[in-house]
């Protein structure tokens, strides 16, 4: 990494910059130099470092003044600085990360020190950089995308919109997979890593029981004790984030699975969970409500043969207007009244008298709907919603995937004020006619 990276020392003391040249020099680094402020910023402005070491004390601007005018100019904002300077005090330090350096390097040097700071630093900007790059890539790619959703839109509200989030669902689940599973790959070596350097600093301690002075200020800067405890729990921490992402990626993999043309066994409980992930963001609280409260009563029934991918597309549908309905009924309540008599969505499931239908039941405690409208609400284009908040597909195409596709039935029972509950039934086995 070190042979294109470039780093601009900034001092006033020859024998200093003479010292950090060689030591940067003899590590693959190139390295440019100024003697103080002013020399530096009209370096920058022709030669571009990837880092800079800067020196406190010069004469004309010092380095607190430098430092301000480079990360007031966007050309240089980003580019990590790394204070050299004799002075250990608290103010100094605090000032210095407030101006917006990375970092701190006490003089006299330490050569391996500086050279890990160094090296720790260039390693966090090139993954910044990296990180960028890939977003500004992913941006444009995702522009296009959705400029090209824009110009087919018309016809796949006309269609099964559903199934357009289920491809959409589907990608992205897939480009999560691979920055985490590179992610992940990497934090069981890093863990091994830094437990054996953390082995390696208390053998240290073991033979040298009485470091120097310099030594003993520098442990003390960086709380080493505190690190030593600290960095286990890190990688433990990250090792957790990387799961939950994993079991939200694999949440949009089971809700997106693509259908075959028959029908496949399929644990439906899977299908809601994974659903529920998906509109995890709509049920969490807000400022004009509590959470809506999820009550799930899973019964023991068995896998059904359906068309996996459709099927999800029945429960986002039924879930998604149960949420809009309990958002409908949050502007006529007050917080706290909700707080006192939460909004809920009870999911039941359960073998009918008929063993070999399977039922599901979504219910909310929402606002209900009038008998003119329970008897419309499967209509196609019909909807209550405002205009530019529904299209009046949604239902349609559940009650069309649930009897056509499904041989099911799906019913709603409702009373105006009191909430809705949308029953669906569905066979075990789908008799399918080729």
């Amino acid at each position: 990494m070190s042979s294109s990276l470039k780093i601009l020392v900034v001092d006033d003391t020859p024998a200093n910059l003479e010292v950090i040249c060689e030591t940067l020099g003899d590590a693959g680094y190139e390295v440019i130099t100024a003697i103080d402020g002013d020399r530096a910023l009209r370096r920058i402005q022709t030669n571009l470092p990837d880092l800079i070491l800067l020196d406190v004390q010069m004469p004309g601007i010092d380095g607190f003044e430098t430092c301000q005018r480079l990360k007031a100019d966007p050309t240089t904002a980003n580019i990590p600085v790394i204070f050299m300077t004799a002075l250990s005090d608290t103010d100094s330090k605090v000032k210095g990360f407030d101006l917006g350096a990375v970092d701190y390097v006490t003089k006299p040097f330490q050569e391996q020190e500086m050279l890990a700071r160094v090296k720790t630093q260039l390693q966090l900007w090139q993954l910044t950089k990296n990180l960028e790059q890939h977003i500004n890539e992913r941006t444009a790619e995702l522009k296009t995308a959705l400029d090209q959703l824009h110009h087919s839109q018309l016809q796949l509200v006309q269609s099964e919109k559903m199934s357009a989030l289920g491809n959409l669902v589907a990608g992205v689940a897939h480009e999560i997979n691979n920055p985490v599973g590179f992610i992940a790959g990497n934090l069981q070596p890093a863990q091994d890593y830094v437990q054996n350097l953390l082995q390696l600093v208390a053998l240290y301690q073991q033979e040298l029981p009485h470091p120097s002075a310099t030594l003993q200020a520098a442990i003390e800067e960086m709380d080493l004790e505190y690190l030593q405890e600290d960095l286990p729990k890190l990688l433990i921490s990250m090792r957790e984030g990387v799961n939950r992402i994993r079991n939200i990626s694999t949440s949009l993999r089971t809700f997106s699975r693509a259908d075959c043309d028959r029908p496949i066994p399929f644990n439906i409980h899977e299908g809601l969970d994974s659903t529920l992930m998906i509109l995890q963001h709509r049920l969490k609280a807000n400022e004009f409500r509590p959470a809506i409260e999820v009550i799930k009563h899973y019964g023991e029934i068995p896998q059904i043969e359906c068309y996996v991918g459709q099927l999800n597309q029945v429960f986002m549908n039924i879930l998604a207007n149960a949420i809009d309905a309990l958002e409908e009924v949050t502007q006529k309540r007050s917080f706290e009244n909700i707080k006192t008599n939460p909004n809920q969505i009870t999911i039941r499931t359960q073998l009918t008298d008929d063993p070999q239908l399977v039922q599901l039941r979504i219910q909310d405690n929402g606002i209900g709907m009038s008998q003119e409208v329970k008897q419309r609400i499967f209509d196609h284009l019909f909807t209550t919603k405002e205009i530019g908040k529904g299209t009046g597909l949604g239902l349609a195409i559940a009650y069309q995937i649930v009897t056509e596709k499904h041989n099911g039935s799906l019913d709603v029972n409702s009373t105006l004020g009191q909430g809705t509950e949308f029953i669906v039934t569905l066979p075990v086995k789908i008799q399918v006619i080729y």
